[in-house]
């Protein structure tokens, strides 16, 4: 058995939890409402507000998606009740980033600027001219559309220009060190 998978979800006030016949999970708060389908080697309840994962029987494959299942339904819970954010930074001489009606404008080296719209479900921000927030209430839409922004101009190794996550570290490879004659 998971250790993960034992732990039970506190199902917080204002939240809704359903299971249907089709194992198909649904958390409503909110933010939002998500649903996931979720195997059928696996049992799911509700006991005094609390979200128990157990499985069915001890096979190899109900044991490895016992933790899995149970970790996405603890982000579905957290994200239609207090959602989840993403921060990037913009580094390089030049480089902004504007707001633009719901989309956000990159001045970022190229010889015309790069505009970004963003996906039903995710709000973006510019708090800074080098900062982006990427707020939503679904963990992977948050993190692929932080990813797909991410890709616009990846990070180069010898000065650290381009987009970067806020907690990412950027390894430096130190430039040409012949000397001219």
């Amino acid at each position: 058995m998971s250790r993960i998978g034992k732990k039970p979800i506190a199902l917080p006030a204002g939240v809704d939890f359903a299971v249907s016949n089709q194992n198909v999970v649904t958390v409503t708060g909110k933010l939002g409402k998500l649903e996931q389908k979720v195997s059928k080697l696996l049992k799911i309840e509700v006991v005094d507000n609390q979200i128990i994962v157990s499985c069915l029987n001890n096979s190899r494959e109900a044991n490895a998606a016992h933790g899995l299942y149970r970790t996405l339904i603890a982000n579905m819970v957290e994200g239609v009740t207090n959602g989840f954010t993403k921060n990037l930074i913009i580094n390089g001489v030049g480089y902004k980033v504007f707001d633009k009606n719901g989309a956000i404008e990159f001045k970022i080296g190229y010889s015309h600027p790069v505009l970004f719209t963003a996906p039903e479900g995710i709000t973006l921000s510019c708090p800074t001219a080098t900062e982006v927030k990427v707020f939503g209430f679904d963990k992977q839409k948050v993190g692929q559309v932080a990813a797909n922004i991410r890709a616009i101009q990846p990070v180069e190794p010898y000065h650290a220009y381009g987009i970067r996550y806020s907690d990412e570290v950027v390894i430096r490879k130190e430039g040409k060190t012949a000397a001219k004659k």
